[in-house]
């Protein structure tokens, strides 16, 4: 998959977790659902992306979840 995608996917599910009160718990409930959600190789493509060409484009929960 695009990485483009795949960090607006991210986005938008940080987006629905960062509505949550206690921020820890967002990340948690957040990289859970990635692992349940996600094929592993979108997981994998979108943490190249990250290693390869940095974090910016996440949201700030986002690379919390992915870092």
């Amino acid at each position: 998959m695009k990485a483009g995608s795949l960090i607006k996917m991210a986005n938008q599910i940080a987006d629905f977790f960062a509505a949550m009160p206690c921020r820890e718990q967002a990340v948690q409930d957040m990289a859970a659902h990635i692992r349940r959600s996600w094929e592993a190789r979108m997981l994998r493509d979108l943490l190249q992306h990250i290693e390869k060409n940095g974090d910016s484009d996440l949201s700030p929960l986002a690379r919390e979840v992915f870092a």
